[in-house]
């Protein structure tokens, strides 16, 4: 190790390089042998030598290069991409989760970041100041501390949507991640992130993570979405049978089925429910629907 260098995983697993100079190497094929990281590099030794590649050096981490066959059969594995997409490695660790949210901190926890929380607030836009800050990705979320002292915690099964943009930060144009989620009182917020383009786009990915988390493709029926829609617009879980003209007992199965699909959480029986993340996104979805067709 270099000095100032800290071991933080290492595994065994399998590596390829998928790009080189902005071709595919469709002949690739996958190497058997040690993943090494660190906080400055992450080191792939197999039977052939090892490589080294420096963390600073990673544009990007994310994306499918399933540049033949046997790479396509792997589900699981992480897409280091350097000099603008020109080159692409693909790593695949055997613990792939644990892994990813090991690179995820290492690449982004020496960055400033500047934080806006909350911007918005129950949909209210609130008057809070850009202020300097620092990440650290844990297993299941994103935990975020600015230089005022607030910590803010955004868990990676709780994204709602998420927003790219340039807005102005200090008087700079400059990107912004605008991710939507839970406070710890369950209040829907949206926190603002910006920083140094290439670690905007390292933590827009890790987010991405989280976003897909929520998103569903559940059969959902006419009678399950005006149940969330109802619950978006504010009204009370014990007046949704009036509301909708809908048996009590009829609801209550309905709260369960959506309980079991984690669409909704259940806040205490019987049934008090609060819609999470998940069915936020699938509420709006709905009346974006709903309006297109009036």
């Amino acid at each position: 190790m270099q000095p100032g260098e800290t071991k933080i995983a290492d595994t065994r697993g399998q590596f390829l390089r998928a790009l080189r100079d902005g071709r595919e190497r469709n002949e690739a094929g996958w190497t058997n042998g040690r993943i090494l990281l660190s906080n400055k590099r992450i080191v792939l030794a197999g039977t052939g030598g090892k490589r080294t590649f420096r963390l600073d050096a990673i544009d990007r981490v994310g994306g499918r290069f399933d540049v033949n066959q046997r790479v396509a059969t792997v589900s699981d594995y992480l897409a280091l991409q350097f000099d603008d997409g020109e080159n692409v490695i693909l790593v695949a660790p055997a613990e792939f989760e644990e892994f990813e949210m090991d690179l995820y901190d290492a690449l982004l926890s020496s960055t400033k970041f500047l934080v806006r929380h909350p911007a918005v607030e129950g949909g209210v836009v609130q008057n809070t100041e850009w202020e300097g800050g620092r990440l650290k990705v844990e297993e299941e979320s994103v935990s975020i501390a600015t230089v005022s002292g607030t910590f803010v915690e955004v868990r990676l099964d709780d994204i709602g949507d998420i927003e790219m943009g340039r807005r102005t930060v200090r008087e700079e144009q400059r990107e912004v991640i605008e991710v939507e989620h839970s406070d710890s009182e369950g209040t829907s917020v949206q926190t603002y992130v910006s920083g140094p383009e290439r670690a905007v786009s390292i933590l827009k990915s890790l987010l991405r993570i989280g976003e897909e988390q929520t998103e569903t493709s559940l059969d959902l029926s006419m009678q399950d979405k005006q149940v969330l829609m109802a619950l978006y617009s504010g009204v009370s879980p014990f007046d949704i049978p009036q509301f909708l003209g809908i048996d009590v007992d009829q609801v209550e199965q309905l709260f369960v089925r959506l309980i079991d699909h984690d669409v909704l959480d259940e806040v205490r029986i019987r049934h008090e429910v609060e819609l999470n993340a998940r069915g936020r996104s699938i509420a709006a979805d709905a009346i974006d629907e709903q309006g297109a067709e009036m």
